[in-house]
């Protein structure tokens, strides 16, 4: 199991660990000195203080403090984790689409930053890349939808590659962007962004349909997918062998990897 742990890192370097976590699907714990706002079915708000939030690849979150084992302020499972630096401090929201309701934490010092690959002994699915599930497809396109035709993987547009681009039974563009776990509303972003791209680029008049092909969304990437004419196609790259598996069960096979003392380092500004 290889964990990443940064000590006191600006808060550019702690976002881009939180970034990379996030798309790994990994748990994360970040500690330092926070300020806390829930607004949802309630309000609340926590003044700065030395807090640990745990941030877990199902979307539950979680604050702690020193005291009892409850946690002071926390997330259901289905949430989405996002991150941003903003004002000169690191922020951390955890957003659930049904009920409405966001949980911010603003960390004005961050003193750690792990991120653990952790899969506790449970049983679990170890899925492939990208690429075993382009290559699923390739072996059968109906997998996207009956009748769809692969014609080019990385095509090329003013949006940068898509994955996948074929077309559909009626000889329609389509754009198949591809992701090996669940996403949210950036994932469908970034697929409206290369159908808008191709559109440019095509016949006036020429449809070009865009789709997702991922394990699961998140209601609001649903619901961004439904206002852009977009599509969901749940399906997750073929499961590695028992063996992996197992192996990634075990936590054999990595050291951790540590990133030194960094608070020596400028801060950087808002984004």
């Amino acid at each position: 199991m290889s964990v990443t742990t940064l000590h006191r890192p600006t808060h550019r370097d702690a976002l881009s660990a939180l970034s990379a976590a996030f798309e790994r699907g990994e748990l994360v714990t970040v500690f330092g000195r926070c300020t806390v706002d829930y607004d949802g079915r309630a309000a609340s708000s926590l003044g700065p203080g030395d807090r640990l939030l745990i941030l877990k690849p199902d979307g539950t979150a979680l604050v702690h403090t020193d005291e009892q084992r409850t946690p002071v302020n926390w997330q259901p499972p289905g949430s989405e984790h996002r991150a941003a630096v903003r004002d000169g401090r690191l922020r951390v929201r955890s957003v659930r689409g049904n009920p409405d309701e966001r949980l911010d934490v603003r960390f004005e010092r961050v003193d750690q930053v792990s991120a653990l690959p952790v899969t506790g002994g449970r049983s679990v699915d170890v899925y492939g890349s990208e690429e075993d599930l382009r290559q699923e497809i390739l072996d059968d396109p109906d997998l996207v939808e009956p009748g769809f035709e692969p014609a080019a993987t990385e095509r090329q547009t003013a949006a940068g590659p898509v994955d996948l681009f074929g077309h559909d039974d009626e000889g329609r563009p389509v754009v198949v962007e591809l992701k090996r776990r669940r996403v949210g509303p950036d994932a469908a972003g970034q697929l409206g962004r290369y159908v808008e791209a191709l559109s440019r680029e095509v016949p006036d008049g020429t449809e070009v349909r865009g789709v997702l092909v991922a394990p699961s969304v998140t209601d609001r990437a649903r619901e961004l997918l439904a206002e852009k004419g977009l599509s969901h196609v749940p399906l997750a790259p073929p499961a590695e062998s028992s063996t992996a598996a197992d192996t990634a069960a075990s936590g054999d096979g990595g050291e951790p990897t540590t990133v030194g003392d960094s608070s020596s380092e400028p801060e950087d500004g808002a984004d």
